[in-house]
């Protein structure tokens, strides 16, 4: 069991966890609404409709932290007809800014050991496990 993949990814999640969770508290956030701020920071004025489906979450759970969000000041919600769209508040554009380069940060810790080529190698094996046979230009993942 110990020497799976399925443990090492278990790991590695407990500690992105971690690691994120640590980050996003000192903004006020928590890991769950890390998704949610990138998403709207790279979509701006989506639909929460959209917003939940893309996230592939609950409705219920996706309004909730929505209306956390726009409560803590992060996110706006402005009525688009049947639906609102949403946005970040400068608040949460320095919370996304955070919230995104936290990704970059962890790499680089998680990754340290490994060689540059290591990592390619690693990176392009766990796309490949994911059934992607390509990996996102770096621009498009920035």
């Amino acid at each position: 069991m110990f020497r799976t993949f399925s443990y090492a990814c278990t790991v590695l999640y407990r500690r992105f966890t971690q690691y994120t969770s640590a980050r996003l508290n000192q903004l006020g956030l928590s890991f769950g609404t890390l998704f949610f701020l990138i998403y709207v920071g790279k979509h701006p004025g989506c639909t929460q409709s959209e917003l939940t489906t893309a996230l592939h979450l609950d409705w219920g759970h996706s309004q909730r932290t929505v209306l956390k969000l726009v409560e803590g000041g992060f996110l706006l919600r402005e009525k688009d007809g049947r639906s609102y769209r949403l946005t970040l508040s400068e608040q949460g554009q320095r919370a996304f800014t955070a919230s995104h380069q936290v990704f970059f940060d962890w790499d680089e810790q998680a990754l340290a050991n490994l060689t540059p080529e290591e990592r390619c190698q690693l990176t392009a094996l766990l796309y490949k496990a994911l059934g992607k046979n390509t990996l996102p230009d770096a621009a498009s993942s920035r």
